[in-house]
């Protein structure tokens, strides 16, 4: 049973007198420096126990923070980890996209190589023929000039055959330059 200030103060009551006992006066005081004493200890109790219950709170509330806190540190860790994994994962991309693009590139430039080196063996083909073609037309020319100065000389007998059989052998060097 729990002792209060006022049990001690109604207990100088019941307690009985007797001729060779305590000094009642005394023993009043005492009884009375104990109840004021118990009684500051008792309001030293429950300020002391008001306070636990209101550190308690604050304690309460401080370890709701910290996990609160713990479990913001951990998705944030999460949310890094995920965000560095997606950073890999499009760097990947961008590389694989990166190496495609210049396999691409160095496909059609080879194939503009290719084209270009076609191109340019069909010109030289052509050149050469062109050039026989200049040859063949200048071997004409050269020709027809070494008639016309043998004609102009008066080396020819006979003018009208031999221009004839001169034009049928140039019609037969042309018809043999086309082969």
């Amino acid at each position: 049973m729990d002792l209060t200030p006022l049990d001690v103060r109604k207990k100088k009551d019941d307690l009985r007198r007797t001729v060779r006992g305590y000094d009642p006066g005394q023993v009043d005081a005492f009884l009375d420096l104990v109840a004021d004493r118990l009684e500051s200890v008792v309001q030293e109790d429950v300020r002391l126990n008001e306070q636990l219950v209101h550190l308690r709170e604050r304690l309460s509330g401080y370890e709701e923070r910290e996990r609160a806190l713990n479990e913001a540190l951990i998705a944030a860790q999460e949310l890094r980890e995920e965000a560095r994994l997606q950073t890999e994962k499009q760097a990947g991309l961008r590389l694989q996209e990166a190496d495609q693009e210049a396999a691409r590139l160095v496909g059609d430039a080879r194939r503009a190589v290719e084209d270009s080196e076609r191109a340019f063996q069909e010109l030289k083909a052509r050149r050469a023929a062109f050039l026989r073609e200049m040859r063949s037309i200048l071997g004409r020319f050269l020709s027809e000039v070494d008639y016309e100065e043998e004609r102009l000389a008066g080396s020819l007998v006979n003018g009208d055959a031999e221009a004839e059989s001169h034009q049928k052998s140039e019609a037969d060097e042309e018809a043999d330059a086309d082969r």
